[in-house]
């Protein structure tokens, strides 16, 4: 036995394993674009310098009366047609999603229609349908097609009933991504079917619905502005209106910008926090919104203290 252990060599000395040296990857790449980006975003801005636009008038015509009441015009046209598209949409997508092919086939006509058609058509169509029907005779209500069809309900019905064909996709997809247990069960609690539309699955639905929907009315207030063609003073109507007697053609249409970009940023916040209210099923804990984020990046930054000199 001992001379066993005699035979056994001693443990070689453990050997600390060598410190890991990261180098990181250089990105050359990465500098070259921002140096082209940097160069492109400079020469743009010594084109626009240099360009005859009179910047002083902008401020002056951004508050004015015309553009002001053509901003609301716009806010309010957008909204109501939303309303009609998101009413419709719902309509439609449960028409489309319905056993009944009579049903399901005049929704996919629908949808087929004025989504294959441009809007400014459309508009156009409604604009110019006295020249089809000149009396609008409904039994109860009788009157003269171009004393109905004003350039407000013009813009209502071609923005709304166009925005109802992309509604009722976005809604039936929303639909269908509820699981089809929740319907089974619910039926088999004895709801009917539309109680199980209303309290069951639309309500599970509107986490998939909401991103489109706000991406969508964004974009209505884009699109609103089609309706310049039918005579609706909105604001670019205004704005060109303005220009024309001020020759500030090219200053006007900044205006008009600067009012869309302050319309689409106000209902983008709007659209995030409702997006994130929705989502709250969705994960276990929801990301830091940029308020909280930026808290949070004041109290590190009033955290810091100048570190003690020794003694």
């Amino acid at each position: 036995m001992t001379e066993i252990s005699d035979r056994i060599p001693p443990p070689a000395p453990s050997v600390p394993p060598e410190q890991i040296k990261a180098i990181p990857v250089r990105h050359y790449g990465r500098w070259v674009a921002g140096a082209v980006i940097l160069g492109l975003l400079v020469l743009i801005g010594i084109a626009f310098s240099n360009a005859k636009i009179n910047y002083g008038v902008i401020p002056d015509y951004l508050f004015d009366p015309g553009i002001v009441a053509g901003a609301w015009t716009t806010l309010y046209i957008s909204v109501l047609a939303m309303l009609l598209g998101v009413v419709l949409g719902i309509v439609i997508a449960v028409m489309r999603l319905s056993s009944n092919p009579v049903t399901s086939t005049v929704a996919w006509v629908y949808i087929w229609f004025f989504r294959g058609t441009p809007v400014l058509v459309q508009l156009l169509l409604w604009y110019n349908i006295a020249l089809v029907f000149p009396v609008l005779n409904l039994g109860f209500y009788k009157d003269e097609m171009n004393q109905v069809m004003t350039p407000v309900l013009t813009a209502l019905l071609g923005l709304g009933l166009n925005e109802a064909a992309y509604m009722s996709e976005i809604v039936r997809a929303g639909i269908q991504s509820v699981d089809e247990g929740q319907t089974e069960a619910s039926h088999a609690l004895g709801m009917t079917q539309g109680k199980t539309l209303r309290r069951v699955v639309l309500p599970q639905a509107m986490r998939v619905i909401i991103p489109p929907t706000g991406n969508e009315f964004i974009n209505m207030l884009k699109t609103s502005s089609l309706a310049y063609a039918v005579q609706l003073p909105e604001l670019i109507k205004k704005a060109t209106d303005i220009s024309s007697t001020s020759l500030a053609v090219v200053e006007m249409y900044f205006v008009a910008c600067i009012w869309y970009l302050f319309l689409t940023t106000i209902f983008s916040i709007g659209q995030y926090y409702v997006e994130r209210r929705y989502a709250r099923g969705s994960s276990r804990s929801l990301p830091p919104t940029p308020l909280q984020r930026m808290r949070k990046y004041l109290r590190m930054f009033g955290s810091f203290r100048r570190p003690e000199v020794a003694r």
